[in-house]
């Protein structure tokens, strides 16, 4: 790679940073597609249960938001 082509900026959406090549950059529309709201929360868990999660991450490749989400997904679809 040619780190003289390679910029930082700033994207139109929310204030992101993100990186620009010489060629494509930043497009409205590109990246990762959202799945919803995204909200910051704190969670107190047992250490077993916490144990549990990161297994089951571990044991799927999936991150800790995931595992939590289909859980809460999965309750609610009933």
């Amino acid at each position: 790679m040619d780190h003289n082509k390679l910029k930082v900026g700033v994207s139109n959406k929310e204030g992101q940073l993100g990186f620009i090549f010489s060629r494509g950059g930043l497009r409205e529309g590109s990246g990762r597609k959202s799945i919803g709201v995204t909200k910051k929360v704190s969670l107190t868990l047992t250490e077993e249960i916490w144990n549990k999660i990161e297994d089951h991450c571990t044991d799927n490749k999936l991150s800790r938001s995931e595992v939590i989400r289909n859980i809460l997904e999965s309750y609610y679809s009933e």
